[in-house]
């Protein structure tokens, strides 16, 4: 991301504003969730305070090799460490919480969430093995005091129980931070979002509004959750051996829609993947889920249970690699799916994850089961708000300005430009990069200067140490392959003792391309043979003359650029 941000205005040239003076100016500084979809992170400071809303991460793309995990770079928190109040978490989604056990080990602050966003981040930090953080429970309606910060938190409806959206009092002014949401007004859990105090706030006067801009090119409303049962019931009713349905592990209400219809049409549960069987554990504790403990069974029951009572519910909706879904679709499951049974694929495809679900689909047809997934059928429904509901939110908080987030640019610039269509001026919205310093007092908003931002990827235990060198490696190890040329040397006369040995490893098959081997063998024992009369100072460039060549030579033969790697093995 570059260092700079655009004022919004599609009515005069864009352009910063110059804030009035004042001793301490509020700031937001965004670390993530603008300009991408997940690693949701957002620094909130004014003077010797700052709170951060959310700590996400997002998972890696194809650009990536080898990486597991993308988190935001909270360099800018290390620096300013003690003026750390706390972490306020909207919601237990991994592009919110997934970057916690990588934070709280730096910082010994409070984090507050609702009881299923905290109990999520608990399990995450048992994994992590990370001990004595310092989770706070709380309830929608809620508020804390840190440091200048007056915070409440107010329910929202999301996929995912327990979201909420936050009002945080500073000393120049309120902010709403919607979190994810939408408006829903027949949830499951018949807890709508709480249109009263959003009412409540933009009466008083709400400073600026952060909102979620994930559904803002799309027109209408969001439908309710409630919507998909009556296709579930199509499909159990019609289906004659076992129903699979593949969803988020997290979206607990969908969950228990599913099984809910499956055990009224006489099935038993059971849960398949690590995470939906973790978070259903602890939803089911919690009273989340409520499913009857004798309707839920392990994998290894089910052959005894004809196939006409079983349902599964598992992950791999993305097509992710090692999903029980991904698994069961290419016969590597105990689980395997074939013809009779019924596969329901309950989410839309993420960006960039298109490819992987289709191959998955493409699998289970093969497989001679029978698939229902989003579009062919209502078998999801989002949890992000759409335009006529963005329109809502400014509508009951009329904020004075404007900072959309959570999206990708066409998303943010979509959200600024119904903003404006809402009445915000074009100079009250600011369209931000990641690491923008948003500064804000009761007057005017701008963009002043930038902080170091960005992404670190977690490889392992590496967390920051893979850069884009060792991913450019990566890469051109995954699409060229390797040649490697291993020389023998003397170590006191720097003489050959043998003809150079050549390993390729992904890039040409050895015994189909023996000429091309035997050529660049004799090219390197060539060039190696100057060892022997050159003084050792110089066998450094020997060695780049040696690659280069190789480089050339095999670039003229086949039109491709391997990996080289000349060895030098010297021996007494």
């Amino acid at each position: 991301m570059g260092s700079h941000a655009l004022q919004y205005s599609s009515k005069r040239k864009r352009g910063m504003r110059l804030a009035s003076k004042s001793k301490a100016k509020l700031k937001i500084i965004p670390l993530g969730g603008v300009g991408e979809i997940g690693k949701n992170m957002t620094v909130i400071e004014y003077g010797k305070d700052i709170v951060v809303v959310d700590c996400g991460l997002i998972f890696p793309d194809d650009d990536m090799p080898g990486i597991d995990l993308v988190i935001p770079d909270m360099s800018y928190l290390e620096k300013n460490a003690e003026k750390l109040r706390g972490f306020l978490i909207t919601h237990g989604h991994e592009d919110h919480i997934g970057a916690l056990p990588y934070a709280l080990r730096n910082f010994n602050v409070p984090v507050f969430g609702t009881r299923l966003t905290t109990a999520l981040i608990e399990h995450k930090l048992s994994e992590a093995k990370i001990k004595h953080a310092d989770l706070r429970c709380i309830n929608p309606g809620d508020k804390v005091q840190l440091g200048c910060f007056a915070v409440e938190f107010i329910k929202t409806s999301h996929s995912i129980a327990g979201a909420v959206a936050l009002a945080i009092t500073t000393p120049v002014g309120t902010l709403i931070h919607t979190g994810d949401f939408k408006v829903d007004y027949t949830p499951l859990d018949g807890e709508p979002i709480d249109v009263a105090r959003f009412a409540h706030y933009g009466a008083k006067g709400v400073l600026a509004l952060m909102s979620d801009s994930t559904n803002a090119e799309l027109a209408g409303h969001t439908q309710s959750e409630r919507e998909i049962g009556k296709t579930f019931e199509h499909y159990f009713e019609i289906a004659k051996g076992r129903v699979i349905v593949a969803t988020f592990a997290s979206n607990i209400y969908r969950i228990q829609q599913i099984a809910d219809v499956a055990i009224a049409h006489g099935r038993v549960i059971c849960f398949q993947g690590r995470s939906m069987v973790n978070i259903a554990k602890v939803a089911g504790e919690l009273g989340y889920l409520n499913i009857p403990e004798e309707k839920i069974v392990e994998v290894e029951k089910l052959r005894r249970i004809d196939d006409e009572k079983v349902c599964v519910i598992t992950t791999g909706s993305q097509g992710e690699p090692m999903s029980g879904l991904f698994r069961m679709a290419n016969a590597s499951h105990r689980l395997n799916i074939g013809k009779g049974d019924t596969v329901i694929i309950s989410a839309s495809s993420i960006p960039g994850n298109e490819i992987a679900v289709s191959r998955v689909i493409n699998q289970l047809y093969q497989k001679g089961a029978k698939v229902v997934y989003d579009p062919m059928a209502d078998v999801h429904v989002s949890g992000h708000a759409r335009r006529e509901e963005l329109r809502l939110m400014f509508t009951l908080t009329k904020p004075k300005f404007f900072i959309p987030v959570h999206g990708e640019a066409r998303h943010l610039y979509q959200h600024a430009e119904l903003a404006e269509g809402m009445g915000v001026p074009g100079d009250n919205i600011i369209v931000s990069e990641i690491g923008n310093v948003i500064e804000l007092n009761r007057n005017s908003i701008r963009v002043n200067g930038s902080v170091q931002a960005g992404s670190l990827m977690i490889d392992g235990n590496s967390v920051g140490e893979i850069g884009d060198v060792v991913i450019r490696d990566r890469k051109l190890l995954s699409e060229e392959g390797l040649f490697t040329a291993v020389i023998l040397l003397r170590k006191k006369t720097g003489a050959l003792v043998a003809p150079a040995e050549i390993i390729s490893r992904g890039f040409v098959y050895l015994k189909n391309s023996e000429e091309l081997v035997q050529e660049a063998r004799d090219l390197v024992t060539d060039l190696a043979s100057r060892f022997e009369t050159a003084h050792r100072s110089e066998w450094s460039s020997i060695k780049n003359n040696i690659r280069s060549s190789l480089k050339n030579y095999l670039y003229n033969k086949t039109k491709r650029t391997p990996m080289i790697v000349p060895i030098i093995i010297e021996i007494d």
